[in-house]
């Protein structure tokens, strides 16, 4: 399993909380790459529900991890 950036970007607005099954229906319905339910598919499926991105991806950046100041844009 290999997660970029890019690929991540795709289940930004999926329907957190949400199965692995329901994750890999959404990308499907929403066109993500090939790449995204591939990654999907090789989640351990333990019935477990995750709340977002970070649990199928603990590494994913937050916006904590960008060095700008939001408040200068």
């Amino acid at each position: 399993m290999f997660w970029t950036l890019e690929l991540a970007s795709y289940l930004e607005d999926a329907p957190w909380p949400a199965t692995k099954d329901e994750l890999i229906d959404y990308a499907i319905r929403s066109g993500a790459p090939i790449e995204v339910v591939e990654n999907l598919q090789e989640l351990e499926d333990e019935g477990e529900i995750y709340e977002g991105i970070e649990d199928i991806w603990p590494d994913y950046p937050s916006q904590d991890d960008f060095f700008f100041n939001e408040d200068e844009y």
